[in-house]
């Protein structure tokens, strides 16, 4: 008789026969039949998608590197993207949006996209696919629906760009993200080109050395491409681009046209110079026409925060810029939206940050207060320049803030908590929907991203390239429905690296088509 088995769903039974144990086969069971089928079905369905995905990468990669056309999705990569990669994209664009956008969707506009004659640009499927879904039934066919939204981008003519020569001057932790963003921004070659890298030595060791670091990064990974050094004639071969290290202790002493570079851009990530009077030796050099400081600016020098207020300032007239502060970079776009929709009365900015170079690594002696001691092991109450630094930018919010910051046992990712008291009553709901906005569409996609995740984590952060990123389950209003306190992570490395170069872009005059 039988004594056990493997349950009412099983395909065998077990059974004792005397003193032996034996297995019969049960008749087959439908259940376990629908379920094979299931699984069979759903896994052909995956398969499809990725088969999509797949096309979908492809034809991003020619776009970009034939036309200068780089595609993404709600400011997320499809150019040499994974197929699990572009899944997950449309994954989290249908969470976000509430709408049915496939991948299906995207491979049939990409398709089409890839049939018309376009200028440079940047593109985003995302938009381009809700538009779809929204009024596709209005036109022909897709390729009909793309050409019409499409149409002020189609034709080389619309937009010539002219290459701009970079050297970065300085290759610490932002020098060597800024490096690998250009390079593997660069594409045709038509925005910016990494043409030198300023460091005080050039010596063979120092060369190897730079390389390894560059092709290896503790927090960032790996670097994505070939890195050959060339000690003969004092350069790094970088995915085929010829980047020549170059030894000076005075900037003014370089004469960059014996290198085959000419009006230049100097960015400036040492951090040492931060006033006119020391940044203007850059410009005194041969082959030098800007010159962009990764820091707050001191005195007259514009800090600016690119996608607020860039294009205050005309680089055909003033030569030296700031990019300011990774902070200021992600409480500013913040701060101008809750006042452009709410209006602020005042507010309190507290960063929780990194450590970073600037700390011992073990207790010694430093200039500053309590910064001497070992950043790895304890937190570490600091001054933040960002608040004074927001109303450089946002002249209507001077007054109205006080910061300060803390330093954390972390080594990359930072979270601003910016309370505001409003000027209007507000509930969750209402600020969360103007964030959300603000992050899905108009001038500010690419500083301001949102989650709607209640697991996110500082971890979860690195390699955004955003300016920040709103953590919108942890946003709190106040019973009074007048006080805010929002959470805004940000990667204080690579989300700051990648606006130094979208101003950058705009300095050189290398900004693409955008549809966004």
């Amino acid at each position: 008789m039988p004594v056990g088995g493997m349950g009412s769903a099983g395909r065998w039974v077990r059974a004792v026969s005397g003193n032996l144990l034996t297995f019969a086969p049960r008749k087959n069971n439908p259940q376990i039949t629908i379920m094979k089928d299931t699984y069979e079905v759903k896994l052909k369905e995956w398969n499809e998608k990725e088969m999509a995905a797949v096309e979908i990468s492809t034809i991003a990669t020619r776009l970009w590197f034939d036309k200068s056309v780089e595609l993404i999705i709600f400011r997320r990569q499809l150019v040499d993207a994974r197929a699990s990669e572009i899944l997950n994209h449309h994954l989290y664009a249908q969470r976000f949006l509430n709408r049915p956008l496939t991948v299906e969707v995207t491979q049939l506009l990409v398709k089409a996209l890839s049939q018309l004659d376009l200028a440079p640009a940047r593109i985003d499927m995302g938009r381009l696919g809700v538009e779809w879904l929204n009024e596709g039934a209005q036109f022909a066919s897709a390729d009909a629906f793309v050409a019409a939204k499409l149409a002020d981008f189609i034709g080389k003519e619309k937009l010539v760009l002219k290459p701009k020569d970079v050297v970065l001057y300085g290759f610490g932790r932002i020098g060597r993200i800024a490096a690998r963003v250009i390079i593997n921004e660069a594409g045709k070659g038509e925005q910016l080109r990494l043409r030198a890298i300023v460091t005080r030595s050039n010596s063979d060791e120092d060369i190897l050395k730079r390389a390894s670091l560059l092709r290896r990064d503790s927090i960032h990974g790996k670097f994505a491409g070939t890195i050959v050094e060339d000690l003969e004639n004092k350069a790094l071969i970088i995915n085929g681009h010829t980047v020549y290290m170059i030894a000076a202790d005075k900037p003014e002493s370089i004469d960059y046209t014996t290198y085959g570079i000419d009006n230049a851009l100097i960015i400036d990530n040492t951090g040492i110079a931060r006033d006119r009077e020391k940044l203007s030796k850059h410009l005194e050099a041969k082959g030098v026409s800007q010159v962009l400081l990764t820091a707050p600016g001191k005195g007259d020098i514009p800090n600016i925060v690119h996608g607020i207020n860039h294009e205050k300032f005309d680089p055909a007239t003033e030569k030296i810029f700031s990019a300011a502060s990774c902070t200021t970079n992600a409480v500013v776009p913040i701060l101008h939206v809750m006042d452009k929709n709410f209006g602020i009365h005042h507010g309190h900015l507290e960063t929780v940050h990194s450590y970073t170079n600037d700390q011992n690594l073990l207790d010694n002696y430093h200039k500053k207060s309590r910064r001497g001691r070992s950043a790895p092991i304890n937190m570490v109450i600091t001054e933040t320049g960002a608040a004074s630094a927001a109303a450089k930018v946002l002249p209507e919010l001077a007054g109205k803030f006080t910061g300060n910051a803390i330093r954390v046992p972390t080594p990359d990712v930072s979270l601003a908590i910016i309370n505001l008291t409003l000027n209007k009553d507000v509930t969750i709901d209402e600020v969360n929907a103007v964030l959300r906005e603000a992050a899905s569409f108009g001038q500010l996609v690419e500083q301001i991203d949102y989650s709607i995740s209640n697991e996110i984590v500082s971890s979860d952060c690195i390699g955004n390239s955003h300016a920040v990123i709103v953590d919108s389950p942890a946003t709190i209003v106040s019973p009074d429905k007048k006080s805010v306190v929002l959470y805004c992570w940000y990667d204080n490395e690579f989300g700051y690296t990648k606006q130094v170069i979208r101003l950058s872009r705009y300095l050189a005059g290398v900004i693409r088509l955008r549809y966004y």
